[in-house]
């Protein structure tokens, strides 16, 4: 049987080029005990040690941004062999090794001296199909984007119930990383559900975190001022970013929407420094440092006013509910969040309302600065649960979800119908809402959605950046 050919998608804004590439058998390179000892971890799996080259071949394939390209190269037959592939960046040399029998990423080895780039490379093997993404230092992935960029056309990652990562009921908690980590590993969209705690006490501002009618943890109350602080300090120590927040009321008791309304407005979100309020989508020079509020729930009558009498927040307080694919009122959100997964079954049906909405953002062009050309927020939930089903709890669906667009984003995300055809918008994901992400060290889904970014890079001056670790 033929061996199928090496696929190499470029997924930066830089023009690669694959020179070499060398098949090793592990067992006489490394001996019969150390090769194993290279097998690790599925996800997320960098390869520091170099592997030494001996029988290279040569290959010589231009790869230019988003573009991808079939090299002769068989599989290696893990884990007896590596296939070690040797990538030219403007004329300065990478490396990285296939190692692992099962979807894995890693870091783009430098083999030159003081390099320039920082890329991650996704391998599926079953597809023997190698992804190269731009990677941004994640604290800071924003930095390097146009003030005028509209947030509407970036490729953002969120979370769904972002707080809900403490001991909780299996059906409540959603999330296994504090909100403060999700910010540093490059999550940008924070869904937050709340309820007042006093609402009929103008002077009380606490508002409990909830996920429908619970409690988030089994230990207590979690207090929504708290999760702030620490995103307005994330803000101020990188001040290059922000930070869309979506609130919306839950809980028992009998708080309105109007009382939570009231409540933010003049407890938390006043500050014009420090919040993006009005009831537009902004361009990221305007919401740098700052937190942009997406409302889910209506407006006291005084809040109408706001803004010249265009309201108070985006307006997302008619979100359709379990909806495949649906336009708020406002134009300014395209939701799917479709959740009722009653069967695992039914998780193939979800997974492919959330390529269908991916497939929406993608196909969008970024508004030239100045147009009044409105681009809604493409917001696409990858989340479901059944309380009543062990097989459909947020951690096992997401089990099956965020491994599944991890691989449409590698292999299909904007991918043209063929080699003459290019592919139809810019490519964005819009904003992509996980949850259980970052678990035992896997945050590949948000490395591949702010890689993503790297074609509306393209259209201004290839990326270079400093080669090392993420820092706050």
């Amino acid at each position: 049987m033929t061996s199928p050919p090496l696929t190499v998608r470029n997924l930066t804004s830089t023009p690669i080029n694959l020179k070499h590439y060398e098949i090793q058998d592990l067992k006489h390179t490394l001996g019969s005990g150390q090769y194993l000892s290279k097998i690790t971890s599925v996800w997320s799996t960098p390869v520091t040690a170099k592997q030494p080259a001996t029988n290279l071949q040569d290959v010589s394939l231009l790869l230019e941004p988003s573009s991808l390209r079939k090299a002769d190269i068989r599989p290696a037959n893990i884990p007896d062999e590596t296939l070690c592939i040797f990538f030219e960046i403007e004329g300065e040399m990478y490396q990285t090794n296939i190692i692992h029998p099962t979807c894995h990423s890693q870091l783009l080895m430098p083999i030159t001296t003081n390099p320039h780039f920082n890329h991650t490379t996704v391998y599926h093997p079953e597809y023997h199909h190698l992804a190269i993404f731009y990677r941004s230092n994640l604290p800071t992935w924003m930095k390097s984007l146009e003030d005028e960029t509209p947030l509407s056309a970036l490729s953002i990652p969120g979370t769904h119930n972002s707080p809900t990562y403490h001991r909780a009921l299996p059906s409540v908690r959603c999330q296994i990383a504090p909100v403060l980590e999700q910010l540093r590993q490059g999550v940008r969209f924070l869904d937050i559900r709340v309820q007042p705690d006093s609402p009929l006490d103008p002077s009380n501002d606490k508002l409990n975190l909830v996920h429908g009618v619970f409690p988030i943890s089994l230990s207590g109350p979690k207090h929504f001022r708290t999760m702030l602080n620490e995103v307005l300090a994330f803000l101020e120590q990188n001040p290059s970013e922000t930070v869309i927040m979506s609130v919306k009321r839950e809980g028992p008791g009998n708080a309105t929407d109007s009382q939570l309304s009231r409540i933010l407005r003049d407890h938390y979100a006043g500050d014009v420094n420090r919040w993006f309020t009005a009831p537009r989508i902004p361009t990221l020079g305007e919401s740098r440092g700052k937190i942009v509020l997406i409302r889910r729930f209506t407006l006291e009558e005084r809040l109408k006013n706001e803004w010249g009498g265009a309201g108070w927040c985006i307006n997302g307080d008619t979100w359709a509910d379990n909806t495949p694919n649906s336009l708020c009122p406002s134009g300014d959100l395209c939701i799917q969040d479709f959740y009722e997964v009653l069967e695992s079954e039914n998780i193939g049906k979800k997974i492919q309302y959330s390529i269908d909405h991916l497939r929406r953002a993608s196909e969008c062009v970024c508004p030239s600065p100045g147009s009044n050309a409105k681009l809604p927020f493409y917001i696409n939930f990858l989340t479901a649960s059944n309380f009543w089903k062990v097989g459909c709890w947020p951690d096992r669906i997401a089990a099956k979800l965020n491994p599944a667009i991890v691989d449409y984003l590698c292999t299909k995300h904007n991918v043209s119908g063929g080699p003459e055809e290019k592919p139809i918008g810019d490519g964005s994901t819009g904003i992509v809402v996980c949850d259980w992400v970052g678990q035992d060290g896997n945050w590949d889904i948000v490395r591949c959605i702010v890689g993503m970014n790297a074609r509306f890079e393209a259209k201004g001056e290839p990326l270079k950046q400093d080669h090392g670790h993420d820092e706050l």
